[in-house]
């Protein structure tokens, strides 16, 4: 029997199970494990669950993310925030700026603080990239794509922020079919490794609307690649100049566009758990 010590906290409402296994001591948990603890009904609840583990070649922390249905993802800006704020609280952070390894790459997370708090957290999240081959995107061209389910066409542009994306313009995302058609459009086949959608609107000067459908969580709050993505999307079509504000279900991100793209928002504890593991069985300790 071993004790496991979770934290979950949310970035304007995307919310995380973080667990610190920086001892090599952290018990495994494999998906169907990870899936459990996720279950909003069942378990704690939660879009996915982050490992830290130790850095290498100079980077501060490794982050292994797994979503909501056991699947391993690549990144998430807002999840990456929430482990910032985990090895903040736990003393490990003595810097403003650590370095974080990611299934997408190198990240650098900039800790904003209120006295020793942090409060909120900004994520330098690398390069968007139009390349089909990059996002992956079985496709000649990222742009003005085109998929119909139930007799609803949606258009839209392909982008990757270290994974896929499918950001679609419509009149009004609080009316969108999210959760209706989100699942089709995520095992679009176009995308090897299905994708998130994003359903946008321009709502004014440099601010979108935003909702979205992640691949192996289904609709969140917030997505923080996904806010990026479709930030970088409509600048590409000169709807929005290079710092734009993103209004998401569960509160607002900026994002600022240049080289690489740059991911702020609030980051907030809700609480801690000890959690007893018996093999693939996990209990909350009473």
């Amino acid at each position: 029997m071993s004790t496991m010590h979770l934290s979950k906290l949310h970035a304007t409402g995307n919310d995380f199970l973080v667990r610190l296994a920086l001892d090599g001591t952290a018990v495994d948990l494999d998906g169907r494990t990870v899936a459990a603890l996720c279950d909003r009904h069942r378990g704690i609840g939660a879009d996915g669950l982050i490992t830290v583990t130790p850095g290498r070649d100079g980077a501060d922390f490794t982050m292994t993310l797994v979503n909501a249905d056991g699947g391993l993802a690549e990144m998430s800006g807002n999840g990456i925030r929430c482990l910032a704020w985990v090895v903040a609280e736990a003393g490990l952070a003595p810097h403003e700026v650590i370095t974080v390894d990611t299934g997408a790459g190198r990240r650098a997370v900039r800790l904003l603080r209120d006295g020793d708090a942090v409060v909120a957290a900004e994520v330098d999240m690398g390069p968007v990239t139009f390349e089909p081959g990059q996002i992956p995107v079985d496709a000649p061209s990222p742009f003005d794509l085109e998929a119909s389910v139930d007799g609803v066409t949606y258009r839209g542009d392909a982008a990757g922020m270290g994974n896929p994306h499918l950001v679609l313009f419509v009149s009004d995302p609080a009316v969108a079919r999210v959760t209706e058609h989100g699942p089709a459009l995520e095992h679009d086949p176009r995308f090897p490794r299905r994708t998130n959608v994003e359903f946008v609107a321009v709502t004014g000067a440099d601010r979108l609307l935003m909702r979205v459908w992640e691949r192996g969580a289904g609709e969140t709050q917030s997505c923080g690649t996904g806010a990026c993505a479709a930030a970088a999307v409509a600048q590409r079509r000169g709807l929005v100049g290079p710092r734009v504000t993103v209004d998401v279900l569960g509160g607002a991100l900026t994002v600022t566009l240049g080289d690489t793209v740059r991911l702020g928002g609030p980051v907030v504890h809700v609480f801690d758990v000890d959690l007893d593991s018996v093999g693939d069985r996990v209990r909350v300790r009473p």
